[in-house]
Order: C-alpha cells, then structure tokens, then sequence
C-alpha cells in the first residue's frame, strides 16, 4: 500500500478503508501518523481550544456477577470485607461536593448487583435530580443496561425510557471493551456481547440520548481486532450520529486475573507509543465522531498532553473520584491547574465544557490574542509544536 497516496487522501478530507487503516496502524511511523491526526483534528475544531469537564465518577454499588478478568474494582455478591451498596445520604454528600466545585457532571457506573434492578436506580436517579435539577447524569453503560432489564425482567429498551424519564440524560461507552466476539470470549464471557452493546448504544440514539464510545485495549487483542472495534463504531455513527467522543485507554494489569496470568506469560503493558498509534488511527478513522479524549488517568498527564497533538481535542475529566482503574494500582489524579498548564503546553488554549461539548467556561469559546501568544510560547518552549 502506497504511504505517501493514503496521506494525501487524508489530508484531503477523505474517508479510509478498514484495510488502509490496519496499514496505518501497523507500518506507518508514529511521527507521520501523530502530523496525520493533528491534520484531521485540525480540519475539524479550526479553534485552537482544548476542553476539559469537571465532574466525578460516582459508583453507588460495586457488586458484580460478571466476573470480569480485568477488573480489580468489582466484590461478589457474598464478599462481604468488599462488596458495598452506598447509603443514600453518602451518595448526597458525594455530589453535593461535587457541586461545591464547580462539577456539572456525575458519571455514574456500578457493577452488576443481582437484586438491584432498574426500580432502585430509577429512585435514585429522579431523587438527585429533584436535589440537583440542573446536574446531569452521564449515567449506566450498554452492560449495565441489560444487566438491570434481565433483573427486572423487562426488554432493554424500556430500561432506557424510564431511566430517561427519572433523569438519565446520557450514557456512558463502558463495557465496550474491544467489540470482537473471540476477544470478549476471553476476557468478559459474561459480559453483553458485541451486537446487544451496538443495539443498546442504537436504542439510546433512538431516544435521543447522546452517548461516548470507548476502547479497552492493549490485552489480547490484535491490530486487525482494534480496527474490527473501530469499524463497529463508525458504522452506527453513520446510522444514528448519537455518539458525541471517542475515548480510548490501555488496559492496566495490576490485582487483576487477566494481568496476572498475561503477567506470567511474559506479556509487556502497552507502552505510550501503542497508545499514541491506536490514537492517531482512531482519529483518521472515525471522521464522524466530532471528539476524541486523551486519558491522562491512565497515561498520565504528559503523554495526555502529547496525545492533544496526536488528533485528541479534549483533556477529558478534572475526576474528583475514580475506583475502577485505581484499583488496578493506576489512577493519575490531575488538578484543574495542572489539566489547564497541560492544554497550554501543548499549544492550545483550556476551555471547560459539558458533556455536550458546549463551552461553558466564562471566559467564552474564542481564544483571545493575549492567550493564543502565551500557549503558542509555552508549546515552543515545550516542543510541543515540533510536527504541527
């Protein structure tokens, strides 16, 4: 495949094949790639503004009947030293902080607790907004969804129109893992499989109801799976343009089954540099999602920093908590001073949204001269700017 004519036909705006993009992926160097995304990140926010949202993952239970082998966050149901269902009045002072500083945000992910159905959610959820009207929840992923309609023994698109009614206002991309059935086989056979996780994200569409997309990787999977993934996504975009972001992340193998038997095998973490591959290509390849996020909470803030130059426009989340990834022994907190000298490193000018994507940072969505010259001389000092 001719590297130089596929570069030409990204730069000019047009849509690549799955097959051009498992050649990226797998031949191109990570230089052309990184100018590559940078371009198409370009083309599609022109504004030099790099957004953030402040908000706070919130689990009210973290009992699971999955059994996931790369969780070290979910208790069964009988392990009472760690399993938990938080009280009410705990949950209130969680949020109520959250306001308090400024969050618009509760991202709201649980496990998958047996005798929890959609009724307890459905209380809980129209309970915080009666407190907090104008917070919105960002709440239950596609697993969890059909988790809660086998409980309550209803289908789960009716999950999905009374969690909407009680206050659900969007759904998050968890569970999504890499969506190939013989990946899944592996590393989640109890979890929903790749076509209930597309149909529930198209049932949420259908409602109205914008939902993120996201990637687990750096596992098991192969190249040809990440594009597989890749692909799935593009093709429901296509189809309902409900998804708003595409958020990708590497798999951490700490207090986890799948890391320590991957561990044991020689397997190596997934290095920067296969993040920042796997980010460039999403970029080029999903040229209908509007938005990609960095994770700094698993990269860290450098290479978050470095990934707003490889086609990411958003630093993602000033997370006042996060239990999942830091019970795998990695959680890279990052205050909003920090998030906002990272955007400026990298040449771009900070700007807090909403899960929407609006700005709604006081200080408007247009970057003024004073401080496009400051982040430009910041990311010169840097080298951030070396490729752009």
């Amino acid at each position: 495949m001719d590297l130089a004519a596929l570069s030409t036909k990204i730069l000019d705006g047009e849509r690549i094949t799955a097959e051009e993009a498992l050649f990226l992926h797998d031949s191109a160097s990570l230089d052309t790639l990184a100018f590559l995304a940078d371009s198409v990140r370009a083309r599609l926010h022109p504004e030099p503004i790099v957004t953030y949202i402040i908000d706070r993952n919130l689990n009210p239970t973290n009992v699971c009947v999955t059994d996931c082998g790369f969780c070290a966050f979910y208790a069964k149901p009988k392990d009472t030293d760690k399993a938990y269902i938080l009280e009410r009045e705990e949950i209130y002072r969680r949020v109520q902080e959250t306001v308090d500083a400024g969050g618009v945000q509760i991202l709201m992910q649980s496990g998958h607790h047996p005798k929890l159905g959609v009724g307890w959610f459905e209380d809980l959820m129209a309970d915080l907004k009666q407190r907090w009207p104008n917070l919105h929840l960002h709440a239950m992923a596609p697993s969890e969804i059909e988790h809660l309609g086998r409980v309550s023994k209803i289908s789960t698109l009716e999950v999905l129109q009374r969690l909407q009614k009680a206050g659900m206002d969007s759904m998050p991309g968890g569970g999504a893992e890499v969506l190939t059935e013989s990946v899944r086989a592996k590393i989640a056979p109890r979890k929903t499989d790749t076509q209930s996780w597309l149909r529930i994200m198209e049932e949420a569409h259908s409602l109205g109801m914008k939902t993120t997309a996201t990637m687990m990787f750096g596992h098991v999977e192969t190249s040809a799976d990440r594009i597989e993934h890749l692909q799935h996504l593009r093709n429901l975009q296509d189809k309902t343009h409900g998804f708003t972001a595409f958020i990708g992340w590497t798999f951490q193998p700490g207090d986890n089954p799948l890391g320590e038997s991957l561990l044991a095998e020689g397997w190596q973490k997934a290095t920067h540099a296969e993040y920042f591959r796997l980010t460039t290509v999403a970029r080029i390849f999903l040229d209908n999602f509007p938005n990609l996020q960095a994770s700094f909470v698993t990269q860290g803030a450098d290479a978050a920093q470095l990934a707003l130059r490889m086609g990411c426009n958003d630093f993602g989340s000033a997370m006042m908590e996060e239990n999942v990834v830091s019970a795998a022994g990695c959680f890279k907190l990052v205050d909003l001073d920090g998030i906002e000298s990272n955007i400026r490193a990298a040449g771009f000018v900070p700007r807090q949204r909403n899960q929407a994507y609006d700005i709604i940072d006081a200080r408007g969505s247009v970057a003024s001269a004073e401080e496009l010259q400051a982040c430009g001389a910041a990311a010169t000092g840097n080298g951030a700017l070396a490729h752009s």
